[in-house]
């Protein structure tokens, strides 16, 4: 059961879904403590205090894993791919089922306002429908050579024992765009959460055993030394995956450690999303774009909007309007009704987020809402809106991670894509137009590996999702997210 430091801290009604959660590591089955009996506090982001303690795992616990894992991949492969679609079914029925308990964990780890949570929730669940169905359909193909002298057979088999590492923005979200496509190529799983958001995968987990997921199929270990056991288990030769969701800096570290032992990866790493507004554009729905693509989840997505390109002739209107939407975002708690805007996750983000908007606040940047911390317990910043940022402030060159809108205008085609382009990442872009030519002509030229065009959001189960540059490697959803789970086996054959 969950043992906040002060159970006095900790709303009622929050206090219910946490004695349902279990917060020991879970490792073949079983829910035991870390070796070295250590503990993590996940702090509540609206209040600064603490919600619960888990088990914080070792190296020795990371192993402990890998071996469960091990032990359970030859008879998880050669379950029939029915059964895991049956499974993974009956897991996205149980998330709808808790969907309300499991925002309030979300809200209350994470600090999303609750609209958001619950959004992530049925996202999630979308993952498990979609991969049940997957599940069955996983083709392999034969021809005959060229030279006519055999057929080429290629069979898709499950890749080994992988290691998941996700991140706290979207606790459920990242863990079942990842659980679900490995388990229905047949893999074995190591679930390594953040260490702000642990309680989210546990629950999930939970969830998945009471679906049918066998011991050891998916195992998870919650830690503070997250760079020691991921790189632990990345040595091991049992491990012959790596999936992670996280920053570029990490990603490229982590990289490194594969490298040295030839492991098959999966990498979401950062964005810095640009929002193209052209004069022809709908303003209302970009608008409502723009509140989607910038404001959900606080602007702590990867995804979220942190570049506003805005044509010359249409920047003013969009200016004032965009600062009055956000203007009117309710802030507080997040699992509180009536909330729109909850904290960021934690000081360092909100002091992050500050530093950027005084920095381009004073390289001439004007502000139009917001654009101060508030005095108040707890990780908040307020809706803010910035015009006049200099095209080459800092603001514009790093993800922001929070609830900050820098505006640049600009006046032609050509100089949007450029301003577009100019960026080390490639993740997402979003173009509004009412001139389908000019919003695929320019959707082509932007370098990202998803576009929204006349679209506030892009993501769902069943496209892929993932970036160029220094965005990531391979695409996660669809059915490139599930081969990104097999090996291709090609075996030659004649008859």
């Amino acid at each position: 059961m969950s043992t906040p430091t002060d159970t006095s801290t900790v709303p009622p009604h929050i206090q219910r879904v946490l004695d349902r959660i279990p917060t020991d590591l879970l490792i073949g089955g079983q829910h035991v403590q870390a070796s070295d009996g250590g503990t993590l506090d996940v702090i509540d982001p609206a209040t600064g205090q603490a919600l619960a303690s888990v088990a914080s795992g070792t190296v020795d616990d990371a192993l402990a894993c890998v071996s469960a894992a091990h032990q359970a991949a030859t008879g998880w492969a050669a379950t029939a791919p029915r059964r895991r679609s049956e499974i993974l079914h009956r897991t996205y029925e149980l998330l709808i089922e808790q969907a309300d308990d499991l925002a309030l964990l979300i809200s209350a780890e994470n600090g999303k306002a609750l609209p958001d949570a619950r959004g992530e929730v049925l996202y999630s669940a979308e993952f498990f429908r979609w991969y049940a169905e997957e599940a069955v359909r996983i083709r392999g193909e034969i021809q005959t050579a060229p030279g006519g002298s055999n057929k080429i057979m290629v069979l898709r088999q499950p890749v080994g024992v992988s290691v998941l590492v996700t991140p706290w923005n979207f606790p459920a979200a990242m863990a079942a765009r990842k659980l679900a496509p490995a388990l229905a190529a047949g893999c074995t799983t190591v679930l390594k959460p953040a260490r702000e958001t642990p309680l989210t995968a546990l629950a999930i987990a939970a969830l998945m055993e009471e679906a049918g997921v066998p011991g050891g199929v998916v195992n998870v270990l919650p830690s503070t030394r997250s760079g020691d056991v991921v790189a632990a288990m990345l040595a091991d030769p049992r491990v012959r995956k790596l999936s992670f969701t996280g920053s570029t800096q990490v990603g490229r570290t982590l990289l490194n450690l594969a490298n040295e032992h030839i492991v098959n990866c999966s990498m979401e790493l950062g964005g810095n999303a640009p929002f193209v507004v052209f004069d022809d554009a709908d303003l209302d729905a970009a608008l409502e774009g723009a509140m989607v693509a910038k404001m959900r989840n606080g602007g702590e997505a990867c995804t979220a909007a942190n570049r506003f390109f805005v044509q010359e002739g249409v920047a003013t209107e969009f200016s004032a309007r965009l600062s009055e939407a956000m203007d009117a975002m309710v802030l507080g708690p997040g699992y509180l009704d009536g909330t729109t805007l909850g904290p960021l996750v934690n000081a360092k983000t909100r002091d992050k987020v500050a530093d950027l908007v005084t920095e381009a606040v004073h390289g001439g940047a004007r502000v139009e809402i917001g654009g101060a911390t508030v005095d108040r317990p707890g990780f908040f910043y307020p809706a803010t809106v910035l015009t006049n940022v200099a095209p080459d402030a800092a603001i514009l060159q790093t993800e922001i991670f929070g609830p900050v809108a820098p505006i640049v205008t600009f006046q032609t085609e050509d100089e949007a894509i450029n301003l577009a382009n100019n960026t080390e990442y490639g993740l997402v872009s979003y173009v509004y137009t009412a001139d389908l030519g000019r919003g695929l002509r320019v959707s082509e030229a932007i370098e990202a590996g998803m576009v929204g065009l006349n679209r506030g959001l892009v993501s769902d189960p069943a496209a892929p999702f993932g970036g160029v540059k220094e965005s990531g490697l391979g695409r996660e959803g669809g059915i490139e997210g599930l081969l990104a789970f097999t090996e291709s086996k090609y075996i030659a054959v004649a008859w």
